[in-house]
């Protein structure tokens, strides 16, 4: 299946939980995708659960935290529009769309983990034979999806997603709603996990999953190259 149309979807909360603290989108897991599928000519709709801006996580702004892509980003006066005024996720339709690509930071732990829109997205692809790629904090989205027999769609799934030492190295593990390793392996997953901070993505038929930020572009490519197998 050649993939010429994907739907982005991105969180809208900013909140660092009590902490008083923003937080939001992880600037390199939308770039890092982002420019990979742009300049391969891709058509790319943003959308996020309240659309309009999508919040930056402003720790991955940091001088330590830029990549090649985030420079980009913040060169690219017409993509910081576009993450401006992202679309509203209740007015996309998967039949739209070749596949579906999740960016983290911790913003969707608190609302796309608790969307039921973005489940019944996630599950219109799943079982339409589209391609679902989620990368960090993102499979938190995962969470209130089913197969139609109403199994958790990630029962029995290799997936990965941000650990819970990371998490602890990120001193964020009790200000996080719940963890995310742990909510995915009660789900029944058969979690994986590669070394703590470097790219890992594991790939289950249709489901492709990242471990961190350095897992965006790697998490970008295996879509591709799954997609030209098919």
């Amino acid at each position: 299946m050649k993939i010429n149309k994907i739907l982005f979807v991105v969180t809208s909360h900013d909140e660092l939980g009590n902490t008083g603290k923003k937080t939001g989108l992880w600037i390199e897991e939308f770039a890092a995708p982002y420019y990979t599928f742009h300049d391969m000519g891709k058509e790319i709709i943003i959308a996020s659960p309240k659309g309009g801006q999508a919040p930056i996580d402003p720790k991955s702004d940091l001088p330590e935290n830029k990549t090649e892509a985030t420079k980009r980003y913040y060169s690219d006066k017409a993509t910081q529009d576009r993450l401006s005024n992202t679309v509203k996720l209740t007015a996309v339709s998967a039949g739209d769309f070749d596949a579906i690509f999740y960016p983290g930071g911790h913003g969707p732990m608190w609302d796309l983990a608790e969307d039921r829109n973005s489940a019944k997205l996630i599950e219109a692809f799943y079982f339409n034979g589209k391609p679902v790629t989620l990368v960090c904090h993102a499979p938190a989205a995962l969470k209130y999806a089913r197969r139609p027999d109403g199994l958790w769609l990630i029962e029995g799934k290799r997936v990965t997603a941000f650990t819970n030492t990371e998490e602890e190295t990120a001193q964020l593990t009790h200000v996080v709603p719940f963890l995310l390793e742990d909510m995915l392996k009660q789900r029944g997953a058969q979690f994986q996990k590669g070394e703590d901070w470097k790219p890992f993505v594991t790939r289950d038929g249709l489901l492709i999953t990242g471990q961190n930020p350095a897992s965006s572009i790697l998490a970008a490519h295996t879509l591709l190259d799954y997609s030209e197998r098919m």
